[in-house]
């Protein structure tokens, strides 16, 4: 995963705001947990209070036992767990007993979250009702499309090429296949459809959580810019004014901070690699708070 150019920024880390007893809608995403170091930071992640939302924005795992037992252990802790799919739980990998792929991989995590008592983006969406509430919480799928082209270019194939000639090319291009969709972008599309009729059913506020960023800025501190048309789509940038967005919470970059676009709230949660979080700033209980919003500062 590419690594950022620019200094990290605090990204609303979970502080201690409010009264011992208040529940707080916390969140946090890229766990990895096969990654060495990073099953340890799973076991350590804990509640505040009995009441705690946890959000758990994609890349757990790269298989479905090993995803089905972090969320397991993180839904036996929170009395909430709301997750939306990264990439890498979208791979098929040789390791993987069943070998589905694409949208028959999704179902099958979906199906276990559903066992587990997890919300996903095929379930009615939750209501917070603490600090910061109500406020319903969307979990979005809505993948890629290629279409945050690197610079110099202007369509799907120039990018692509462009990133082979750098090296930089995302292993979803050989991992995550996209059946029975003809291509990611194909199978985004479907998913943007799909999400914006369920957004267009709720009433009233809003935290939108995807595994992508919303918009386009936030991949502009990529230390590799032709990465970025592996982190989202375009057809999402207004999103957040569309459906009344409290908050955006993302994850994907390893580029943890709080941005703001058009005076909403952006925060990605990501733990990331070891190489990564070990010589950076990490939150106290590696969580971030979404509700109460955060301390600024």
């Amino acid at each position: 995963m590419p690594e950022p150019n620019a200094a990290d920024e605090p990204a609303g880390h979970a502080d201690h705001a409010g009264a011992a007893g208040d529940p707080r809608l916390l969140a946090i995403s890229d766990l990895h947990v096969s990654h060495s170091g990073n099953r340890e930071v799973l076991e350590g992640l804990r509640p505040y209070t009995g009441g705690d939302w946890l959000i758990v924005a994609g890349d757990v795992a790269e298989t479905p036992a090993a995803v089905e037992e972090a969320l397991r252990m993180l839904r036996e802790r929170f009395a909430e767990v709301v997750w939306v799919p990264g990439n890498h739980e979208l791979w098929t990998t040789p390791r993987d007993p069943l070998q589905l792929r694409g949208a028959e991989r999704y179902e099958q995590l979906v199906d276990i979250c559903r066992g587990l008592g997890v919300h996903t983006p095929e379930d009615p969406f939750p209501v917070w009702r603490g600090a910061g509430g109500p406020v319903t919480v969307v979990p979005l799928f809505t993948l890629y499309d290629y279409t945050f082209h690197p610079p110099g270019t202007s369509t799907k194939e120039d990018g692509l090429a462009y990133a082979r000639s750098t090296g930089v090319v995302c292993t979803d291009e050989f991992m995550l296949h996209p059946d029975p969709y003809p291509s990611p972008d194909a199978w985004c599309r479907a998913r943007l459809e799909y999400s914006e009729r369920r957004l267009a059913e709720v009433d009233g506020p809003t935290v939108l959580v995807n595994h992508y960023p919303l918009v386009r800025e936030p991949t502009d501190v990529l230390h590799y810019p032709e990465f970025a048309q592996w982190c989202g789509s375009v057809h999402t940038a207004g999103w957040h004014l569309a459906y009344d967005a409290a908050a955006v919470v993302y994850g994907h970059l390893h580029i943890p901070r709080t941005t703001y676009h058009d005076g909403v709230r952006f925060q990605e949660v990501s733990v990331g690699y070891p190489r990564e979080w070990r010589r950076r700033p990490v939150p106290d209980n590696r969580l971030y708070q979404v509700f109460p919003a955060p301390a600024e500062g």
